[in-house]
């Protein structure tokens, strides 16, 4: 492949993109219509022509068949009174006259024809126009629906990506982390409380404890002169007792 094509193929493929890139449908449809309407037109014209040229033959027609029976009555009349040369010489006008009758009959033939074929070719060319408008129409809304689907898209893309919704998104994760900080100081604030009931709690336990031991070593201490009294072999049990009570509480005082 020569220089030459490659590079008139290229300026062709580039000059057809930047064609269909400027193609607007609507703007192609309405010139497609004008255009057809202007052919309609014209062919309309080339009817209304060949009409007029039919009905111009058909009268030549009947004027030279008229002639020719004129003549023909001439010659009978020429024979009649004897006259021979004059009788042929009127079968000879009636004989050019005849045979320019059969030319002109057979060009209205033939014109007839060609009128039928046009008029069938405008009627077909009317409801391809017809059709044309209304499909037209039908390709106009699709298109105009297309254009504002696009810009929809375009304008919800846009949305996307801009500030607007940006700060929408910034004011989404601040408000949710505004609400975890307040969960999370509401559970810290509730585990507080519930670890000082606690301590309430187990502390109250504990005094209750201490308080039935005072009250035991109390009651022990008032029992302890009686036990003494009664048996002196339990004595020493009862200082090592005592003893032992005594260290308990000193441990107890020091909680």
């Amino acid at each position: 492949m020569g220089l030459f094509d490659r590079v008139s193929r290229v300026v062709r493929s580039n000059l057809n993109a930047a064609v269909s890139a400027a193609e607007d449908p609507e703007k192609v449809l309405e010139q497609a219509i004008i255009d057809m309407q202007e052919d309609l037109v014209q062919l309309r014209q080339a009817v209304a022509t060949a009409i007029a040229s039919q009905k111009r033959v058909q009268q030549q027609y009947t004027q030279a068949q008229t002639e020719a029976e004129n003549w023909q009555r001439r010659a009978q009349l020429a024979l009649q009174k004897g006259d021979e040369n004059l009788a042929r010489e009127a079968l000879s006008r009636k004989k050019t006259q005849s045979e320019t009758a059969a030319a002109l009959k057979a060009q209205h033939d033939q014109q007839s024809a060609t009128v039928d074929t046009l008029k069938r070719n405008l009627i077909a060319l009317e409801g391809k126009i017809s059709e044309a408008k209304t499909k037209k129409n039908m390709l106009k809304a699709r298109a105009q629906a297309a254009k504002a689907n696009e810009q929809l898209q375009k304008t919800v893309g846009n949305l996307g990506t801009s500030s607007a919704m940006s700060a929408f998104e910034r004011m989404e994760e601040k408000v949710m982390q505004m609400e975890a900080r307040s969960q999370a100081s509401a559970e810290l604030a509730g585990s507080d409380l519930e670890s000082q009931f606690a301590a309430l709690e187990s502390g109250g336990d504990v005094d209750a404890e201490l308080e039935a031991m005072k009250a035991a070593l109390v009651g022990g201490s008032a029992q302890q002169p009686q036990l003494s009294q009664s048996s002196e072999t339990t004595a020493p049990q009862d200082a090592s007792v005592d003893d032992e009570l005594e260290a308990l509480k000193a441990q107890l005082d020091q909680l």
